[in-house]
C-alpha cells in the first residue's frame, strides 16, 4: 500500500499592497514572516509566506501582492476559505482582539460542534478562526521574533481549507480513492473529508456554490492548495499515480524551499503537491527567517534591479528592516 497525503503544505492567495498584507499576517494575526522572495513567474512582485516560528509544513500562507490587481471574486472551481486552528478558549480572546481594532468579523458560528470566527483581511479573503482541542499547549521560542498575540491564543496552523466544488462528486474521489482521504462529517450541505487525524491542516470541507456563483482570479482569492509529500521519493509517487488516473501534471518546479507539481483536480481547483524538504531555514536561520530577500541562484544577478522595483516593507516585531538595502 502506498503513501496517503498527510494534509495540506501551503495555501497561496493574491494581494493588493505588500505592506497591508505584511500589516495584517503579522502585525493583527501574529503570523510571522519567514521568507521574502519573488513570484519566479514574475520576479518583478514579491511572494511573501507567512507561518509558524519556523514556517513548518502545514502553517504556511502565501501571498502573491500586486498593487494593481483587480478585486476577485471566489466561485465555482475555486477555494473559498482557509481556516486556522487556534487553542480552547481563545475565541473569546480573538473576538476582544477584532473589537478593540475595530476590524469587522461574524459572531461566532458553530459548525461540527466546534465555534468559528470568520472575517475578511484587507484585499477580502475570507479567513476562518476555529478552535481545536487536540492543539498542541506550546510553541517553540527562538529569539529574534515575538508575535504581538499571547500564546495562549496564537494560531498555531491550518486547520482546514473550503472549496466551492459545484458537482463534487469526482473530487470525492480523487481525495478518498487516489489520496486516502474520508469523509467525517456532513452539516447543512458541507462535506468533511480527513486524511491523518493529528497532523496539521488534515482536514478540506466541500461546498456546492450556487451554479450561477462564477469567480473570478484576482487579489483577496486563494490562487491554489498545496499537498504535503514527505519528499522527492513520495512527490514523485503521487506524480506517477495522477498520471495514471488521467491527470495533466506538470515535471517537477524547484521552488527553493520546496518541491512542486501543479494539476487541476476534476471540480476545477488548481492543486499543488509540495516536498516537506528542504524547508525554510535553509538559506536563513531560525532566528533571522523573513529577514532579508531570498532570491534563487538564477535571479542573483537582477538583484540590484529587482530591489529597485520592489516597494520597501518594515516587517512589525522583526528588528531588522525587510525594505531595499
Amino acid at each position: 500500500m502506498g503513501p496517503r497525503i498527510p494534509g495540506i503544505h501551503h495555501v497561496t492567495a493574491i494581494a493588493g499592497a505588500a505592506q497591508s498584507n505584511v500589516d495584517f499576517y503579522t502585525g493583527f494575526l501574529g503570523l510571522r514572516l519567514v521568507k521574502r522572495t519573488v513570484n519566479f513567474d514574475d520576479p518583478e512582485t514579491y511572494h511573501l509566506y507567512y507561518g509558524d516560528e519556523l514556517g513548518r509544513p502545514g502553517s504556511i500562507l502565501t501571498f502573491f501582492p500586486w498593487p494593481d490587481a483587480f478585486q476577485g471574486k471566489s466561485g465555482m472551481g475555486m477555494a473559498s476559505s482557509v481556516t486556522f486552528a487556534i487553542p480552547p478558549g481563545a475565541v473569546d480572546y480573538w473576538m476582544g482582539r477584532f473589537a478593540d481594532e475595530g476590524r469587522p468579523f461574524d459572531a461566532p458560528v458553530i459548525r461540527f460542534g466546534r465555534p468559528v470566527i470568520v472575517f475578511e483581511d484587507p484585499d477580502g479573503l475570507q479567513i476562518e478562526l476555529t478552535e481545536e482541542p487536540e492543539i498542541p499547549s506550546e510553541i517553540e521560542s527562538l529569539s529574534g521574533w515575538t508575535s504581538p498575540v499571547p500564546e495562549e491564543a496564537a494560531i498555531r496552523h491550518f486547520h482546514s481549507v473550503t472549496l466551492g466544488i459545484a458537482n463534487p462528486e469526482l473530487t470525492i474521489r480523487l481525495l478518498e480513492d487516489t489520496f486516502g482521504y474520508r469523509m467525517v462529517a456532513e452539516e447543512g450541505g458541507r462535506l468533511r473529508f480527513s486524511s491523518a487525524p493529528g497532523q496539521p491542516g488534515h482536514l478540506i470541507d466541500l461546498v456546492r456554490p450556487d451554479p450561477l456563483m462564477y469567480g473570478r482570479m484576482g487579489k483577496g482569492v486563494i490562487h491554489h492548495i498545496a499537498f504535503r509529500a514527505k519528499d522527492d521519493e513520495e512527490q514523485a509517487y503521487w506524480q506517477e499515480q495522477l498520471r495514471s488516473r488521467g491527470f495533466s501534471v506538470t515535471p517537477v518546479r524547484d521552488r527553493q524551499y520546496f518541491r512542486s507539481i501543479y494539476f487541476r483536480e476534476p471540480g476545477g481547483v488548481l492543486f499543488e503537491i509540495a516536498t516537506d524538504v528542504p524547508g525554510f531555514t535553509r538559506d536563513e536561520a531560525p532566528d533571522k527567517l523573513g529577514s532579508s530577500l531570498k532570491l534563487p541562484e538564477w535571479l542573483e544577478p537582477r538583484r540590484e534591479s529587482l530591489q529597485k522595483r520592489l516597494p520597501e516593507l518594515n516587517v512589525p516585531n522583526v528588528s531588522i528592516s525587510v525594505g531595499r538595502p
